[in-house]
């Protein structure tokens, strides 16, 4: 399996050594480049195409949220993390709205960066502990108010799907319990997403949690 091609971008010289000698230590990361700022990065990101990008919240010329807003729109299919010393709820809820794959922060363990970079690359969110709690609070907040699984359309078999999901069973137990494969349960979850005006498998677990919820 290809290595995960990875750009670092971050004002401080210091921090990107760091982070570079760190990742190149691990079999299944390549860092292909640097760049000091949000400008110098797009410039980067075209030349290079990197799978997951390293953001920096705060640099000149154009901070980690604009930056991850352009990434989004000009590069859909690279994955940007902030990576930040930083858990403000306006710099976390401003870089997911711009289109952030992950937010870690920078005293996570080498282990976790790791494991972040791999998760976004597969298309997954990784999210610091203490950001992910206040995401999670944040969508129940917000969520659509419950409606019966019927009504919204689904079919049995998405409505079974998705209450699995709600149970933090995996896409690979899923298949297992349901005697389908992997790839069907991944349709189902993405017809359920379309149908039910969800934007992701989180989102999704919480709408189905509230449903539960409030039918006992």
């Amino acid at each position: 399996m290809p290595a995960v091609r990875v750009l670092i971008v971050d004002d401080q010289s210091l921090m990107r050594r760091g982070l570079r000698n760190l990742l190149d230590l691990e079999d299944g990361v390549e860092v292909v480049g640097e760049a000091a700022d949000g400008v110098e990065a797009l410039a980067e990101a075209n030349r290079l195409r990197p799978d997951v990008v390293l953001v920096d919240a705060r640099m000149p010329r154009m901070d980690g949220v604009a930056l991850i807003e352009r990434l989004s729109r000009d590069h859909p299919d690279v994955a940007s993390i902030m990576l930040t010393t930083f858990d403000e709820d306006e710099l976390v809820f401003g870089a997911l709205r711009a289109g952030a794959r992950g937010y870690l922060l920078k005293d996570a363990a080498p282990e976790e960066l790791v494991a972040a970079i791999e998760k976004a690359a597969r298309g997954e969110t990784p999210l610091a502990g203490t950001v992910a709690t206040r995401v999670v609070a944040e969508l129940r907040r917000t969520a659509p108010p419950p409606r019966d699984p019927d009504l919204a359309g689904l079919s049995l078999r998405e409505a079974e799907v998705c209450r699995l999901v709600a149970a933090a069973a995996t896409n690979g137990e899923i298949a297992a319990q349901l005697f389908i494969t992997k790839g069907t349960v991944k349709n189902h979850i993405s017809s359920a997403l379309r149908k039910l005006g969800l934007r992701d498998r989180t989102q999704l677990a919480v709408y189905f949690s509230r449903s539960s919820a409030s039918s006992n």
